[in-house]
C-alpha cells in the first residue's frame, strides 16, 4: 500500500472508531475515485488528490493547521481497470467518480467512437482536466523494435479490456496499417507485463500515463527498455481525425538510458456522475485547488505540478457538474 493509501486507511478506521461520539456533530461522508493499476500514474494521483479532500470526523480543521480538505469526507482512491471501466462504473453506481482520457469521457458521453454500440453515457460530468498522458510503447531492449511497424509478428500487451489504454493501442495499429491479428496480442496491466518482459516472454507493452511512469522506470533502471517514437505521418492523421491527440515529446533522461521520444499524447480528466449532491461536487473542487493541496501536487508526484487550476478546463468535451461550474465561476475561469 502507499503512504497515501495508508494515510487513507488509518483515516477511515478512526474515523469509524470515533462514530459514536463525533458523527452526530458531523456527518462521515465517503468518496470513491476510480483510478489505474498500481503501476501507472492514475493511481498516485488519485490518492494525492483523495488526501488532499478528505477531512474525517474529527480531524483538526484547516485554520488550525489540519486538513484544507471538505469536512466529515473520507475520499478512496481505488485501483481500477483504466477510463472505460471507470466510466462505466460511474454510470452504474459502484463509483462516484473516476479518471478517464478525454476521448473516452467524450465518446462515453456523446455515444459514439467505443460508445457507439453501447449507448450514450449522459449521466457523465467533468470535475477537472488534470494533465496530459502520454502514449508511450515500451520495447524490451534489443527486440529490434525501431517503430510501430516492427511490431508485426511480436508479443504485445495492449493492456486490459475496459482501459483506455487499450482503444489507443487500436487506434495507433490501424493508424500503422495493423491490427491485433498482426500481433502476438496480450491483454494485461504494465506490472505483469514487465515481469513477461524480463523473463523473455512480451517483446512490448503500451501504456497511456503521465511521464515519468514508475513501472516504466523501474524497467528501465532495472533490465533495461526502449521508448517506440510515435510519429511521422500515421501520428498526424491521429491527431486530425481525433482532434483529443496532441503531439508531444518525452524528453531525453526522464527513463534511464532512454533519449527524446516523439509520441501523441490524450488529456486525464476527473469526472463524475450527475447524480452526486452539487454542494459535495463545488466543496471537492474547492478543496482540490487550495494551498494545502497545491504543496500536495507539487511534491508527492512529478506529474503533480502539471495539474492547475488555469489549465482545469482545458480539452474538456463533456459538461461540467453544476459543483464544479460553480466553483469555476467564482474562481472567474467559467462563465
Amino acid at each position: 500500500m502507499t503512504k497515501f493509501g495508508r494515510i487513507l486507511a488509518a483515516a477511515a478506521v478512526l474515523a469509524v472508531a470515533g462514530a459514536s461520539g463525533l458523527v452526530a456533530a458531523q456527518e462521515m461522508k465517503f468518496f470513491r475515485i476510480g483510478t489505474g493499476g498500481t503501476g501507472g500514474t492514475y493511481y498516485p494521483i488519485g490518492g494525492l488528490i483523495a488526501h488532499a479532500i478528505s477531512n474525517p470526523p474529527g480531524s483538526r480543521s484547516c485554520d488550525k493547521g489540519g486538513s484544507c480538505g471538505v469536512p466529515g469526507l473520507v475520499a478512496i482512491a481505488q485501483s481500477a481497470n483504466g477510463s472505460v471501466a471507470n466510466v462505466n462504473a460511474i454510470k452504474s453506481g459502484a463509483l462516484e467518480s473516476g479518471f478517464s482520457q478525454s476521448d473516452v469521457a467524450f465518446w462515453a458521453y456523446t455515444g459514439t467512437g467505443i460508445y457507439a454500440d453501447k449507448g450514450k453515457v449522459e449521466s457523465l460530468r467533468a470535475i477537472a482536466n488534470l494533465y496530459p498522458e502520454s502514449i508511450q510503447l515500451v520495447a524490451r531492449k534489443g527486440a529490434g523494435i525501431k517503430s510501430v511497424k516492427d511490431l508485426k509478428g511480436k508479443r504485445v500487451s495492449l493492456d486490459e479490456p475496459g482501459s483506455g489504454t487499450l482503444v489507443d493501442a487500436r487506434i495507433i495499429l490501424e493508424a500503422y496499417g495493423l491490427s491485433e491479428k498482426d500481433v502476438v496480442a496480450d491483454f494485461i496491466k504494465p506490472t505483469p507485463a514487465i515481469d513477461k518482459i524480463k523473463d523473455g516472454q512480451l517483446d512490448a507493452f503500451f501504456i497511456v500515463a503521465g511521464y515519468p511512469t514508475g513501472a516504466v522506470a523501474e524497467l528501465a533502471s532495472s533490465a533495461g527498455a526502449e521508448l517506440v517514437a510515435i510519429d511521422g505521418p500515421e501520428a498526424e492523421a491521429i491527431v486530425k481525425k481525433y482532434g483529443f491527440f496532441a503531439a508531444q515529446s518525452i524528453p531525453a533522461g526522464v527513463y534511464e538510458g532512454i533519449g527524446e521520444t516523439k509520441t501523441i499524447s490524450v488529456g486525464a480528466q476527473w469526472v463524475v456522475g450527475a447524480g452526486v449532491d452539487e454542494d459535495l461536487v463545488y466543496e471537492i473542487t474547492k478543496a482540490v485547488w487550495n494551498e494545502k493541496s497545491r504543496k500536495l501536487l507539487d511534491n508527492g508526484h512529478a506529474k503533480g505540478k502539471a495539474i492547475t487550476l488555469e489549465s482545469a478546463l482545458d480539452g474538456v468535451g463533456i459538461p461540467l457538474h453544476p459543483g464544479a461550474a460553480r466553483f469555476y465561476k467564482e474562481a472567474g475561469i467559467a462563465k
